[in-house]
């Protein structure tokens, strides 16, 4: 087979920003990228053939990914990364979290096969993360793992039954600004902050560690990776069918089955399963917790507004 013939060879993105992105090879080596066409289709986590040039290089193909995490709204579309294993979702007893922004991203997590995994960190800060701890037990009734943390004290505990959870898995860590995220990525990754920035620089994204999402090799023998995303303050969901959206939510999933009707929006429908198990029996309240359901409610308005 002659050289022409050959593949080209595959690399991992492991850092993007506008039209420039950075391809690790299977070697370790890191090479800033350009898409071929005018619009860059990358994302971090994505597998693609890229060619070499004098310094730099250029991507020829995106592999198939095997899921998308990402966020839409009226005007613009926000890839996180792709081919992940779970969401980490790192929240803090204090700034308060937004329980919409919770179950937003949890809701974009399960509509593309990822899974969840939360976090609630500054247990030193007792009255507000007990607080903050009540306002999750929803999410732990509804069956996703949540975990407590206390970067600040060092508890070692915290830090090795998270790090078993992400133990040869790539993980998005995905939380608000304050939350003690980059104290976390660079606890598991010393240096990640640095190299972060050094990111930056090299695609012209600026200075500041959160302008970049970035993968980070937590044991690269082991394939555990941690990627390093900005904060945001909004997560649209423009993208999910508002009629999809209980069998995104899995405390009302196995409900949906008792609705007398298959095309129940469960707002106020005859026979509906979800509002029996919210109302409970006798009216003192069931498996569905009134603040997931009002979540429901409010997200089911906003999308079915977007689309008509």
């Amino acid at each position: 087979m002659n050289a022409a013939a050959q593949p080209l060879p595959v690399g991992l993105v492991v850092a993007s920003h506008g039209r420039h992105c950075v391809v690790e090879t299977p070697a370790g080596e890191r090479v800033i990228c350009h898409p071929r066409g005018k619009k860059s289709q990358t994302v971090v986590g994505d597998r693609v053939r890229w060619q070499a040039s004098t310094d730099e290089g250029t991507i020829e193909k995106v592999e198939p990914r095997r899921n998308l995490f990402y966020r839409q709204d009226e005007m613009r579309t926000k890839s996180f990364a792709a081919n992940l294993d779970q969401v980490l979702i790192w929240l803090a007893a204090e700034p308060e979290f937004s329980e919409s922004q919770l179950a937003r991203a949890l809701i974009a997590a399960e509509a593309e096969h990822i899974d969840p995994l939360i976090v609630l960190n500054k247990r030193d800060l007792a009255g507000l993360f007990d607080a903050a701890w009540r306002r999750l037990a929803p999410y732990r009734d509804a069956g996703y793992t949540v975990l407590a943390a206390g970067l600040l004290d060092a508890a070692t505990d915290d830090l090795a039954d998270l790090q078993r959870r992400l133990a040869g898995k790539t993980t998005l860590v995905l939380g608000p600004s304050g939350t003690g995220k980059s104290t976390l990525i660079n606890r598991l990754v010393p240096g990640a902050l640095v190299l972060t920035r050094e990111i930056s620089q090299a695609l012209n994204s600026g200075k500041h560690t959160t302008t970049t999402t970035t993968w980070h090799w937590v044991d690269r023998a082991q394939g555990t990776a941690l990627i390093d995303s900005p904060g945001f303050q909004e997560f649209g969901l423009r993208h999910i069918d508002p009629m999809q959206l209980a069998a995104y939510m899995p405390d009302f999933k196995p409900h949906v089955a008792h609705c007398r009707f298959y095309n129940c929006t469960h707002l106020h429908e005859p026979g509906c399963g979800v509002i029996a198990a919210v109302n409970g029996a006798g009216g003192e309240g069931g498996p569905i917790h009134p603040n997931r359901y009002r979540i429901y409610k409010e997200l089911f308005a906003e999308l079915s507004e977007q689309r008509y």
